[in-house]
């Protein structure tokens, strides 16, 4: 591993230069690797292998719209794709990504057919972190490790075909052959993975569930809306409110922080900008780190996990998902928001205006 310095501390890191991709082939040329689920994550992952030369099996309901997608995507029933219990039977490294619902539901199934030396691979820490709710307790002949790409599946695949790679941490909660992570690292390098950092499971689900429901998505909606709504009842327009609430941050700024840091786009804006931003960002920290504590507390007691598992096991599950995104997209913000992107430059001809 190399030492790099983030921000004055010095963390570990293994880069595609120093953990090849001929070295990962190498480390797992004996292996097949069985995705089990075809949802968010098992899509890019089992594609992204495949196209790197590995051995790869797909495991998915039969039948089921995700393994209609899987056939679509290439894989063979019988050869390729098979059936939960099947995939896991033939795989030796078994990448459990259905969702984390589904691990509680599935892992019985799963379980028996875990052999002595297989290598059982998550992308995400909860169902082994809160396995008093999940049930999810690995048995002490294999493996148990964790690569998780810090990106959505979407963002995991596209990156890997324009050739940059997520970043990902990675994590052995066990090792019993003695080498869980040298395996571990060459099925993040298998993945497509721009970098590897190293975490626990613990850190990697108190950080995930910390942050998609904070500045990832929960905080980032849940402030749009509230500029939104301020700036619409004071007079101002849809489009007036959406440009300044959610077009410029996503087509302008965001791209230069993510290119320059903070400090740059500080120093690149107008000075009347520049001043009150600098201003008012201790507030809006002042204000939300009371709310990001009780997060991360609501996280560590898990109870996070606790309403996520009786909410997603419900039958009216996605009925009532599909309600609560209909209602977003249908909120006046959201509106205004569809049209501004139609007129996008890239968009033009595509859509009629009246």
């Amino acid at each position: 591993m190399a030492k790099i310095n983030f921000g004055g501390v010095e963390e570990d890191v293994v880069t595609r230069e120093e953990f090849p991709l001929a070295k990962a082939r190498q480390v797992l040329k004996d292996e097949v690797i069985a995705v089990l689920g075809y949802g968010v994550q098992g899509p890019a992952q089992s594609l992204n292998m495949r196209d790197n030369g590995f051995n790869v099996i797909v495991g998915q309901r039969e039948h089921s719209p995700s393994w209609d997608k899987a056939v679509k995507d290439g894989w063979v029933p019988g050869k390729t794709l098979f059936n939960l219990e099947d995939a896991a039977e033939r795989g030796t490294v078994i990448q459990f990504l259905v969702s984390d619902a589904a691990q509680k539901l599935t892992w019985p199934q799963v379980k028996k057919h875990l052999k002595p030396g297989d290598a059982l691979y998550f992308s995400h820490g909860f169902a082994i972190v809160y396995a008093d709710q999940t049930g999810v307790v690995a048995p002490d002949f294999v493996d148990v490790v964790l690569v998780a790409p810090k990106g959505s599946g979407t963002s995991v695949r596209a990156n890997f075909l324009d050739g940059s790679g997520i970043n990902s941490s990675f994590a052995v909660y066990q090792d019993y052959t003695g080498h869980a992570t040298e395996r571990t690292l060459a099925l993040g390098i298998a993945i497509g993975s721009g970098y590897l950092f190293p975490t626990t499971f613990q850190n990697e689900v108190y950080s995930d569930l910390t942050g998609e429901r904070g500045i990832l998505m929960g905080a980032l909606a849940g402030v749009m809306e509230a500029q939104y709504a301020t700036l619409r009842s004071h007079g101002h327009s849809p489009s007036e409110a959406f440009n300044e609430t959610v077009e410029e941050l996503t087509q302008s700024l965001i791209r230069l922080v993510s290119q320059n840091g903070m400090d740059w786009m500080y120093a690149n804006c107008s000075t009347t900008a520049q001043r009150g931003a600098l201003d008012w960002r201790h507030e809006f920290r002042k204000a939300v780190t009371p709310v990001f504590d009780h997060l991360y507390k609501s996280v560590t007691t898990g109870e996070e996990t606790r309403v996520v598992i009786e909410a997603n096991s419900k039958p009216d599950y996605q009925q009532k998902l599909t309600a609560e995104l209909t209602e977003m997209r249908e909120s006046e913000m959201w509106r205004a928001g569809a049209t501004v992107r139609s007129l996008r430059p890239e968009n033009w001809g595509k859509t009629k205006h009246e």
